[in-house]
């Protein structure tokens, strides 16, 4: 039938391009216009193509309204400081690369990132506040007002007019992460395990192993297959709704489950693997401390919404941190390690267990809390720093207990500058209430290289 056009129907237009992944689902290209037919669903609209006339689900996030700031290359939204300078600098970005983001600190402002260089700092970002009128207008200098965001990048494009360099390309956009797999598991997220195929094994554990597939023949997903016995479903299944409820872009999204063993947990693809392999055998090798201070950075992150949503990992360390394009790092694997079964591991002291990583209250006398994840991020530091060197190198199991329960800590590694050592050993406090949030964490190394060592000069190893 025909469309009946109303002007005060709002238009969308496709921000990407989006391939479908089941029936229910419609292809589409960047530039595509949807009429919206149904947006109860949230994630997923129901949408008909001005350009192809097809109808089906959409991903919400992948439109916005049509001639909305949304809808520029040049707007991120809610992107913090950081993560627009993680972006900016990756990718090979040239000088005036840019972006337009909502301010952190000012309620209704905006902020403009613009990748500079010069001889002394090399390449960097400069950060400009765009304040509103209270008419409505826009302006970084009071000399200069604009009636939209649109007209002020338009400006500064033509020239730099006091900026550090005039606009030259939008940053690059990353596709936004689908929380689910489709419209239809958004709700119903136990699924067959015939619609998944395993492709490649990308490693295995002492409780299963981890594979590239295909969900649907259509999507590129990892999933964690889990040897019989080591968790009751049951239980699994009870976790796995809060795991799901968590979502966070430093979180590894869980995507879906196979709830019969042997169980199988779908997630997001990571395309380089686990953090452990990346710094022992893959790129992560050459990196130097700005890069894996920043990798820490991400993972304080992530942890911090742990901690703001009264979660707990329990189990962190660098073999369950995996590792994306552009050195993005998120979190794998929270909560599971409460549900394993296996008698080596449950009795703590077992060979499966990972003492090295736990804190002695947690270790000992089974008390997990977020502050027992914090003494483990201490130790994850040390990975970093040292490539993916087993902690306490030397020592087994049983001598890292007792010398740890009388006080022993491990010493500053090789070329870790002291102020970071330090931080390790808050990290290690014997009483869990003084070791510091994560909220301070992310914090104290966001700002590393300002605020800490300003000095800092690359050497050989770091």
């Amino acid at each position: 039938c025909c469309i009946i056009w109303s002007p005060w129907v709002t238009l969308f237009v496709a921000l990407y391009d989006y391939e479908a992944r089941t029936e229910d689902d419609l292809s589409f290209r960047k530039g595509e216009r949807f009429q919206i037919l149904n947006s109860t669903e949230g994630d997923w609209w129901e949408a008909r193509s001005l350009t192809t006339g097809g109808t089906g689900y959409i991903p919400s996030n992948y439109v916005a309204p049509v001639d909305s700031i949304q809808a520029e290359d040049w707007y991120f939204g809610k992107l913090g400081r950081k993560d627009a300078e993680r972006q900016l600098l990756s990718n090979g970005n040239a000088r005036g690369t840019f972006l337009i983001r909502e301010s952190e600190t000012t309620k209704g402002a905006y902020s403009l990132s613009i990748q500079d260089w010069d001889d002394i700092k090399g390449d960097h970002v400069k950060h400009y506040k765009i304040r509103k009128l209270d008419s409505g207008g826009y302006y970084i200098t009071t000399r200069a007002q604009f009636e939209t965001l649109q007209q002020l990048v338009q400006h500064y494009s033509a020239r730099a007019a006091g900026l550090c360099c005039r606009l030259i390309v939008p940053c690059h956009k990353g596709m936004p992460r689908l929380t689910d797999l489709s419209v239809k598991t958004k709700d119903v997220w136990e699924i067959p395990r015939e619609s998944l195929q395993l492709i490649k094994r990308l490693g295995n554990g002492q409780f299963g192993e981890v594979w590239m597939g295909t969900w649907n023949g259509t999507t590129k997903v990892a999933v964690k297959t889990l040897k019989p016995g080591t968790m009751s479903p049951e239980s699994f299944l009870e976790e796995a709704q809060i795991m799901k409820k968590l979502r966070h872009d430093k979180l590894v999204q869980l995507y879906a489950v196979v709830s019969e063993e042997p169980i199988y947990i779908v997630t997001e693809y990571m395309s380089k693997g686990s953090l452990l392999d990346f710094l022992k055998d893959g790129e992560g090798r050459g990196l130097k401390l700005p890069n894996l201070v920043d990798m820490a950075a991400q993972v304080a992150a992530g942890m911090a919404y742990i901690e703001r949503m009264n979660y707990i990992h329990r189990d962190l360390r660098s073999a369950n941190i995996l590792v994306g394009d552009s050195l993005v790092c998120k979190i794998a694997d929270f909560g599971l390690a409460r549900l394993i079964e296996d008698n080596e591991y449950t009795a703590r002291q077992g060979a499966k267990f990972p003492i090295k990583w736990t804190a002695p209250e947690a270790a000992l006398y089974g008390k997990f809390t977020i502050k027992s994840d914090v003494w483990s991020f201490g130790i994850l530091l040390t990975e970093l720093v040292t490539k993916g060197r087993v902690p306490y190198p030397g020592m087994n199991n049983r001598e890292v207990l007792e010398q740890v329960e009388r006080g022993y800590r491990m010493p500053c590694p090789q070329d870790c500058p002291t102020s970071l050592h330090e931080l390790m050993v808050q990290c290690w406090k014997k009483d869990p209430e003084e070791r510091p949030t994560f909220e301070y964490l992310q914090a104290f190394l966001e700002d590393y290289f300002t605020a800490t060592e300003p000095q800092y000069q690359p050497g050989d190893n770091l």
